[in-house]
């Protein structure tokens, strides 16, 4: 026989007491509108605090003009304008906050388009990778052309991703069609070699580069082509250093 007890734990009160679960869900909800409040309670914003988001977003990110200039904008639409001591909303000067944070130094389109560049290429991700990247962020043209990966950065960056996805000869055991991975079934050989071909075209490579990386039959010939492009660089490097 169950007892008196046992019945009240189970269901709660004989009054109607609500269990646990439910005496904690009013408590979320008061907390998760209690916020939303505070969210629409955001103040108004006026130049001085405008300038002020411009300062704090510039220090905590690297970031372009434009990038700048899109997250001001985000912000005005999002908390609206401060009215003046007339009563008036006037309208706030966002192109001179941009303008004078890049006059400052905070904000530099052409350190950022260099710092992301080498940061993709060094992870391994190709040059249209980098152009797409930095034309999003607002890059001008000259400066995406100017920090655009040469060959040998671009064959670097091929190898590189080939070596952490262990595509081709860089598979484990280093077999270069993966055959004994494919159960030695040219069918799967051809649809895993696909597969790898546009994982590295996703990365932003170019597809001669990603064709010589997978057709490969040594690891020595990929090392020597890579190796060739870096000679280049260093030349053309050298001949520019005596030129000037």
């Amino acid at each position: 026989m169950v007892s008196q007890e046992s019945k009240t734990s189970s269901h709660g009160s004989e009054s109607g007491g609500l269990a646990p679960d439910d005496e904690a869900r009013p408590r979320r909800q008061q907390k998760a509108q209690g916020a939303s409040n505070q969210r629409k309670k955001a103040r108004p914003l006026d130049q001085t605090m405008l300038r002020d988001l411009a300062l704090s977003y510039a220090a905590r990110f690297a970031t372009t003009g434009a990038k700048l200039e899109g997250y001001l904008a985000r912000k005005l639409r999002e908390r609206g304008v401060a009215e003046d001591a007339d009563g008036r909303t006037p309208e706030l000067d966002v192109t001179g906050i941009v303008t004078r944070m890049i006059e400052l130094g905070y904000v530099d389109d052409d350190a950022y388009a260099r710092s992301r560049s080498r940061d993709l290429t060094a992870r391994g991700f190709g040059a249209r990778r980098v152009e797409q990247t930095l034309w999003a962020a607002g890059v001008a043209e000259d400066l995406r052309a100017d920090h655009a990966p040469g060959e040998a950065e671009s064959r670097r960056a091929a190898v590189l991703l080939a070596k952490k996805r262990r595509f081709g000869l860089f598979a484990q055991g280093g077999k270069a069609d993966a055959g004994e991975n494919a159960g030695g079934d040219s069918h799967a050989r051809q649809k895993l070699r696909e597969k790898q071909v546009a994982a590295m075209l996703r990365a932003g490579h170019l597809y001669d580069h990603v064709r010589f990386i997978l057709d490969a039959a040594a690891i020595a010939e990929v090392e020597e082509w890579l190796a060739e492009a870096e000679a280049e660089e260093s030349q053309g490097e050298s001949g520019l250093w005596v030129n000037g």
